[in-house]
């Protein structure tokens, strides 16, 4: 089972690893590793014309979770009037979503998922009812 306390520790070092940082003093300066993504970000930008792109992130934890990431690198998420809650669209070169931005979010997202479905687990299991079990699947 995760503690808390070992989710943020899991966390921090997916935020390292994603940033280029390869030694305990460089997780610990989390300032110069993010500025270094955004160096990255902004060289990114000038070789490649950032391209409009959509995500639809239906659960609304993991939207919270993706646009906190985007603000973190600087990046301004949004959405058009009519649009649904579920669409965030950002303006960023490609590469940098596909090298950076989508693969620490799913990392990120991953390991909360894991989290958050162990401690509902163990509260239902404690305070609802012993067995959570999905349901039996009987012939028709």
């Amino acid at each position: 089972m995760t503690t808390e306390h070992e989710l943020r520790e899991k966390l921090r070092k997916i935020s390292a690893l994603f940033e280029g940082a390869t030694t305990p003093g460089e997780r610990d300066a989390a300032a110069a590793a993010i500025s270094r993504v955004r160096n990255a970000l902004a060289a990114a930008e000038k070789i490649e014309q950032p391209a409009e792109t959509q995500f639809k992130l239906l659960d609304r934890w993991h939207r919270r979770l993706f646009t906190a990431l985007c603000r973190r690198y600087g990046l301004k998420p949004y959405r058009y009037p009519r649009q649904r809650y579920s669409t965030v669209v950002l303006r960023v070169p490609r590469s940098f979503i596909n090298n950076t931005l989508w693969p620490e979010f799913l990392e990120i997202k991953n390991a909360l998922d894991e989290y958050l479905n162990e401690a509902t687990e163990r509260i239902i299991r404690e305070e609802v009812f012993g067995n959570s079990d999905e349901a039996e699947e009987r012939p028709g």
